[in-house]
């Protein structure tokens, strides 16, 4: 299969990479065969859960990785001001 033409790089400041995350959120770029990702994703959505699942051509994929709130309780007393 030929490859086609590629797409120029965009400029860093009109990339997303420096936006803010909920606590807790991991994004999560995976670049593997189909059969890889495919153990790679039941292994995560076995202890996780996944959300924003999206494909790329060229063995590419891009999810987001809850892992439950991580941010730090408000109500107990050591987070207090």
């Amino acid at each position: 299969m030929a490859a086609g033409p590629r797409r120029p790089r965009r400029d860093r400041d009109d990339r997303q990479e420096d936006r803010e995350t909920l606590p807790g959120i991991a994004e999560v770029r995976l670049r593997a065969d189909k059969a890889t990702k495919d153990v790679v994703m039941d292994v995560l959505r076995a202890h996780f859960t996944i959300t924003r699942a999206r494909d790329y051509p060229g063995d590419r994929w891009y999810f987001a990785l809850d892992t439950g709130n991580t941010a730090p309780d408000p109500d107990e007393p050591e987070n207090r001001s």
